[in-house]
């Protein structure tokens, strides 16, 4: 072992390998911190610093009483895809629940305005929520609504169905762009997401029309250790 490397770095090292090479594999029971400790040869201190930083990291599941687990692996979505959170969570064999937190009609923010591309200063319906897969935050979403372009939305409440489920049944799209974007958790968002302040953190925002006229802006914020992104291209045809 090379001597700049600590017990920590080590142990870290070492308990990573078993996870991504599936030795343990999702689901699996860690032992007992304190069994870990004395295998290791290390204080209880120690381990349990490893194992907080590889559940912050997302490849353990500490739950109070039970113990601590491999979490499932990490969630995949398409770059370009307009996805069912929820049949991400489901996919990932874990419970799916939103809790929404803020449900308000208001003028667009000049931000929300220039990303929306409206210069009209209607309300909009703006929507504050947490997408969660088991008992662990999954994704952070705001969002507003055009009410020209969904006036149903107004009559719903948006506790038993999420509004991006409500929307992909209700409002056919007919076009839509991404934004893809890397960011630091800032306090309200690391407190929603459960994550410390400062947590590297993956930003997707949508923008999307129907007929011409836009209906909704919305950016999902995912902890960047529990989620990617991926895409599948093909030569274009000659």
């Amino acid at each position: 072992m090379d001597s700049r490397t600590t017990h920590h770095d080590r142990i870290l090292a070492e308990l990573r390998d078993r996870i991504t090479g599936g030795d343990w594999p999702p689901g699996f029971q860690l032992p007992f911190e304190t069994q870990l400790a004395q295998q290791q040869g290390v204080s209880r201190m120690t381990m349990n610093k490893v194992l907080g930083q590889l559940t912050r990291e997302g490849f353990l599941v500490r739950r109070k009483k039970l113990g601590t687990f491999v979490a499932q692996p990490m969630a995949q979505a398409a770059v370009m895809a307009i996805t069912d959170i929820e049949a991400e969570v489901r996919a990932l064999g874990l419970e799916w629940r939103f809790a929404l937190s803020l449900r308000e009609l208001r003028a667009p923010r000049p931000d929300e305005a220039q990303a929306a591309r409206t210069d009209s200063a209607a309300p909009v319906l703006a929507l504050q929520g947490v997408h969660y897969a088991g008992d662990q935050p999954f994704c952070h979403e705001a969002r507003i609504i055009n009410p020209v372009s969904a006036p149903a939305a107004l009559a719903q409440d948006f506790r038993t169905i999420a509004p991006g489920q409500w929307l992909l049944r209700e409002i056919p799209w007919t076009s839509a762009d991404h934004r893809i974007r890397a960011l630091n958790a800032p306090a309200a968002m690391a407190r929603a997401l459960a994550l410390p302040v400062g947590e590297a953190c993956l930003e997707v925002t949508r923008r999307t029309e129907s007929a011409g006229q836009w209906v909704t802006l919305v950016s999902q914020t995912y902890p960047g250790t529990r989620h990617q992104l991926v895409s599948r291209f093909t030569p274009e045809a000659r």
